[in-house]
């Protein structure tokens, strides 16, 4: 409790909070723009904090973090359009209930829910974190390497679409994250003589490429910078009752223990708890026809769950080095330039700024909450930014970003390599966030296995001999194969059908 504290007081100092409030506001603005995402104002931060001290870095990074996920539903819920993945299902019911002069409650409801989410997930991240870490300690590292391979294969298995791609992700990502020194041997991988290449692909180049780059890129070729009319009404007042959260209680805990818990699961993210736990909401519900017309149980099911999963995605990403969802593999990179190894001894060779990123997502979580209560009645202001003023900025940051990363012009041409290389993937559908989760636990995935066949004398059975080892692998198969499974019994009922 006292490093808690201390780290706190870290968090409370002038510089670190006015950074920490000014980058959540940002982060808001951008969660609440279609097409845009706090993931993206992370991407674009973070070359600004190689100069700056770590505390100050996270807490801009965690600032942006809470802000984007806590303003995405904003667009959901005033025309409609969710403002990233995580806040889909709030448009089934935010903005059936604008259309019905509802708009102000639904924004309230989108707000409470958002901060009670992040709030309560990192309480319980912050006091789980420590003892998750004692866990982790006494595994070896066969069962590191059965984790990484089980991160990466769940996020495979809940790829859009074809297995196959996801596959096709992951293994991009692994080569890219071989390319430079061997880290056992020190001979030259795949950099074909480039010294530029000898230290491997930089991180920052492969995010503002295949994220920022290729998403100004994509928005534009298919016309999407126009937004349509916002009919909100009024929206003032805060709408919400102690009978609200009488009524929806149950609603609001199950959705958030859904958050919580997908939130732990490598690469799940927002996206998938909200949606979950509005089809549980709906399925639970005495009166389920109503969703989809405006209930507002709908609405607390959806944010509650989606903010609840950032506390659950801080906590292995803390504990284990495993990122929980797409942002927190931002987070993972940022570490990785300012020399942090994150896992089971960063709590302990790091207690301060362990606790501090739990403290500042706590206090971002508060900042926003109050300012979104005050500001709602200009949340259609938002939607009326002019998208080629903001494409303008994006890339002048990105090839500003890129270059303060190394002094060079190589890192330049690498963003607009990888931002072509991301759009040939959004082309063929193949799933950047297979590509990252790969890419980041690409080396993870090699030294742990090279250590484990090291130390069982190049017997690969040894994987299978441990049972927690064994069980996180055949969990990863489990995952990769389950969707082939399923879709072949699908079709052998359906040729029997016939």
């Amino acid at each position: 409790m006292a490093t808690y504290l201390s780290s706190l007081m870290i968090v409370l100092q002038p510089v670190n909070l006015i950074a920490l409030y000014l980058c959540s506001i940002i982060g808001c603005i951008l969660g609440a723009i279609p097409g845009l995402a706090g993931g993206l104002g992370i991407t674009l931060i973070l070359p600004l904090t190689f100069a700056m001290s770590t505390d100050l870095s996270f807490a801009m990074l965690l600032g942006m973090y809470v802000g984007g996920v806590s303003g995405s539903f904003i667009s959901s819920v005033l025309i409609g359009i969710p403002g990233s993945a995580s806040s889909i299902a709030t448009c089934f019911d935010g903005y059936p209930m604008t259309k019905r002069g509802k708009a102000a409650k639904a924004l309230s409801i989108g707000i409470t829910a958002s901060f009670m989410g992040t709030a309560l997930s990192v309480l319980i991240a912050t006091f789980a974190s420590k003892a998750l870490a004692n866990i982790a300690l006494a595994l070896g590292p066969w069962e590191y390497f059965s984790l990484c391979f089980m991160a990466v294969s769940m996020v495979i298995g809940m790829s859009n679409g074809s297995v196959f791609k996801g596959l096709i992700g992951a293994f991009l990502g692994v080569f890219l994250a071989t390319i430079g020194t061997d880290s056992v041997s020190n001979q030259m991988r795949f950099t074909f003589g480039n010294y530029n290449l000898f230290a491997g692909v930089n991180v920052v180049c492969l995010l503002m490429g295949t994220f920022a780059l290729q998403l100004v890129a994509t928005s534009y070729a298919k016309g999407e910078q126009e937004m349509p009319e916002v009919e909100a009404g009024s929206l003032g007042g805060f709408g919400l009752t102690v009978m609200d959260f009488v009524k929806n209680g149950k609603t609001i805990v199950t959705s958030f223990l859904i958050g919580l818990g997908i939130g732990f699961l490598p690469g799940m993210g927002g996206g998938v708890a909200s949606m979950i736990s509005y089809g549980q909401a709906k399925k639970s519900s005495s009166h389920p026809e109503t969703f989809g017309t405006g209930d507002e149980e709908g609405v607390w099911a959806s944010e509650a769950s989606n903010n609840a999963s950032i506390g659950g995605a801080l906590l292995p990403m803390i504990s284990l080095g495993i990122p929980g969802d797409g942002t927190t593999v931002m987070l993972l990179s940022a570490m990785t330039i300012h020399g942090l190894q994150a896992g089971p001894m960063f709590i302990t060779q790091h207690a301060d700024l362990a606790y501090m990123i739990f403290a500042a997502v706590l206090v971002a979580a508060i900042l926003v909450f109050i300012t979104e209560i005050f500001t709602k009645r200009w949340f259609p202001l938002l939607l009326k930014a002019p998208y080629h003023y903001l494409y303008s900025a994006i890339l002048m940051l990105c090839f500003l970003g890129a270059f303060a990363s190394t002094t060079s012009m190589f890192s330049v041409g690498m963003v607009i390599f990888f931002g072509l290389f991301g759009v040939l993937m959004d082309y063929f559908e193949i799933p950047m966030n297979c590509l990252m989760l790969s890419y980041i636990l690409g080396t993870n995935l090699e030294t742990y296995f090279r250590r484990g066949m090291s130390y069982a004398m190049g017997d690969a059975t040894s994987f299978f001999k441990r049972p927690v080892s064994c069980i996180l692998l055949l969990i990863g198969i489990y995952s990769l194969l389950a969707p082939a499974v399923k879709f072949m019994i699908k079709k052998m009922r359906a040729s029997k059908a016939a």
